[in-house]
């Protein structure tokens, strides 16, 4: 017995020196488990005579309490030397350049917005923004257009119920500003609106636009004129050239459009101008007496202006682009040209 347990300490020892930490678990229960080589002597002990026992007992202690040891400091130098290959592993060399992360850049449309912002800030205007979802009475009724007027027809929007609506202009901004603030007023009203349109190379049922306002004694066509040509040339470049036409809007009277110059085709006609030479840029006009008054400002002593202008419009004319849909299609080959 006494040669059986040197034997299982030497068997061991050999054993534990070439296992890995894995291996060390299931050498650890094949010499000390309860099934162990270690056991099934220690279980034979009932054998031996009473003077062989307790020294066999005593040299069962030391193999156990050796090969404990074995264990404990192959443990200790295999976790060393598996830190070591870690750390090799994760070295950070900090001369290595670090990985460049590909930074974006500013839509096309809102460079163009803040180059408008800052245009009309010089201006002395204001910026004012309100709620995408609106109700009827700021979209249609409180700029003249009653139920049923012929004129929602060509702003046809998406409905939420009878009331409630994604807004079809920022116009209602306006209102919603004559109601809370007395003139003078000087404002622009940017941001999403919403229309049932087909989509094409001038068209979205989504788009932005910019719209102004102006209240005040005195205001004029002329102001209204004179601000709008400020706006193109220093937008686009003081040979711009633009026209005002006729037209009839509910909210302003007398009502007009204006166009510009195709950016294209220099006037002589073309595809984006469908051969007119002209592209309708925006439309504008004095403000309608009845909504000054139902704002609460007395049209017999002050007078205003607005307007409303396409964002992609006017990007579209700042950067030569043919097609309003490459804004939306967040293709990085037409982004990366801005």
């Amino acid at each position: 017995m006494r040669e059986a347990l040197n034997s299982i300490k030497e068997n061991a020892r050999n054993e534990l020196a070439a296992g890995d930490l894995k291996a060390l678990e299931a050498l650890k229960v094949k010499y000390l488990g309860k099934k162990g080589e270690l056991t099934s002597i220690l279980k034979q002990m009932g054998k031996l005579s009473a003077e062989e026992r307790p020294v066999i007992g005593q040299l069962a202690n030391e193999v156990r309490e050796d090969i404990e040891q074995f264990i404990k400091d192959r443990q200790s130098q295999l976790k060393s030397v598996q830190l070591e290959e870690q750390l090799k592993s994760e070295t950070l060399d900090v001369t290595v350049p670090g990985k460049v992360k590909p930074l974006g850049k500013k839509h096309p449309m809102y460079t163009v917005l803040d180059e408008v912002k800052e245009i009309f800030l010089g201006m002395g205007f204001d910026v004012a923004e309100g709620p995408e979802v609106e109700t009827d009475y700021y979209c249609f009724e409180a700029l003249n257009m009653p139920k049923n007027h012929p004129a929602r027809d060509t702003q046809d929007t998406f409905y939420i119920d009878e009331n409630v609506l994604l807004r079809t202009q920022t116009s209602s901004v306006q209102i919603r500003h004559m109601e809370k603030h007395s003139p003078p007023i000087r404002i622009i009203s940017p941001g999403r609106i919403y229309r049932s349109d087909e989509v094409d190379a001038t068209h979205s049922p989504l788009f932005h636009q910019i719209e102004g306002l102006v209240v005040d004694k005195g205001i004029t066509m002329g102001d209204l004129k004179g601000t709008l040509e400020i706006l193109a040339k220093r937008l686009y470049e003081d040979a711009a050239r633009v026209r005002f036409r006729p037209h009839h809007f509910p909210y302003t009277e007398p009502s007009a459009e204006m166009d510009i110059q195709c950016f294209v085709c220099g006037g002589e006609g073309c595809g984006l101008c469908k051969g007119e030479g002209w592209i309708e840029l925006l439309g504008c006009g004095m403000v309608h007496p009845k909504v000054l008054s139902t704002c609460g400002i007395d049209p017999e002593v002050y007078s205003g202006f607005a307007f409303g202008v396409g964002l992609e419009r006017l990007t579209m004319g700042r950067y030569g682009i043919n097609d309003l849909r490459l804004f939306f299609e967040n293709d990085l080959r037409f982004l990366r040209q801005f």
